[in-house]
């Protein structure tokens, strides 16, 4: 099992232009964006080797097993009544918050037919963080909106729940940069624009500080959890990019990917 390997990050160049992502069409599957990629040679870090050294509020990710009684993941009702209670207490084994509110999720695929037939979103390359300084706190306002000024007066974190939903990963795994190699600088403002709202993501431009990671293989019995919001500024992980990427390891014929990433807010009685 190779500790490193060399592949090309998809960054954005940071010229002036506006930043925007726009999805569209039906379920969002369609997808459009302005801004220049910036393809950069990194090292990447088999996670694996190091997983019982890396924290959650320290590198904004961690790796967990973790078991899932979901039978398909593309039913709704397993999702809703089986999963996400899963997801939930998951997040709050791993994060020591006090309730857990999922409030999405995205199913994706690497193989555009199966996106037209079941309606999903493909893998994101481009390296990038869901919510800003300012779109984590506006999320549970539109989320919980009669519960959000009082919410926001305590910490709480977005935080995300990805895995494999069926066969083992083996072609555009997801990597996730280290929270404490990323300067709050290395962030660009994108907006994201869906038929109704209008959202902030975070763009990633290229600092060869980053430290990167992956794990390679992912099997539907394990997990990342990982952090893109945290509302306290007290030199905790805040923000984890992360991105797909082409795997040069990927064997020859490697089935597309299939995925699921789970959102939620976590909130802390302190």
């Amino acid at each position: 099992m190779n500790e490193t390997m060399i592949v090309d990050i998809p960054y954005t160049m940071n010229t002036g232009e506006k930043l925007v992502n726009e999805t569209y069409g039906p379920n969002n599957i369609r997808r459009s964006k302005t801004g220049a990629e910036n393809m950069q040679k990194m090292a990447l870090r088999n996670g694996r080797l190091v997983a019982d050294q890396l924290a959650l509020d320290e590198n904004g990710f961690k790796f967990v097993q973790h078991r899932t009684q979901v039978a398909d993941f593309f039913d709704e009702t397993q999702l809703q009544t089986v999963y996400y209670p899963e997801v939930e207490q998951l997040i709050k084994a791993v994060s020591g918050a006090s309730r857990v509110v999922i409030f999405d999720h995205t199913l994706r695929s690497g193989e555009e037919a199966e996106r037209e037939a079941k309606l999903i979103r493909e893998p994101v390359l481009s390296a990038h963080n869901d919510y800003t300084e300012w779109s984590g706190p506006n999320r549970v306002r539109e989320f919980l909106p009669d519960e959000a000024e009082e919410l926001l007066k305590r910490r709480f974190a977005i935080i995300q729940v990805w895995r494999a939903i069926n066969r083992p990963i083996q072609s555009n795994p997801l990597a996730l940069a280290d929270a404490k190699s990323v300067a709050l600088d290395d962030l660009l403002v994108a907006e994201r624009r869906y038929p109704h709202r209008v959202g902030q993501t975070y763009r990633l431009k290229y600092n060869p500080d980053h430290r990167w990671f992956y794990f390679p293989e992912m099997r539907r019995d394990e997990a990342l959890v990982f952090k893109v919001y945290d509302s306290a500024k007290d030199g905790r992980a805040r923000f984890t990019p992360h991105t797909s990427f082409n795997d040069p390891q990927s064997p020859a014929g490697a089935p597309p990917r299939q995925s699921i990433e789970v959102r939620a807010f976590a909130f802390f009685d302190s």
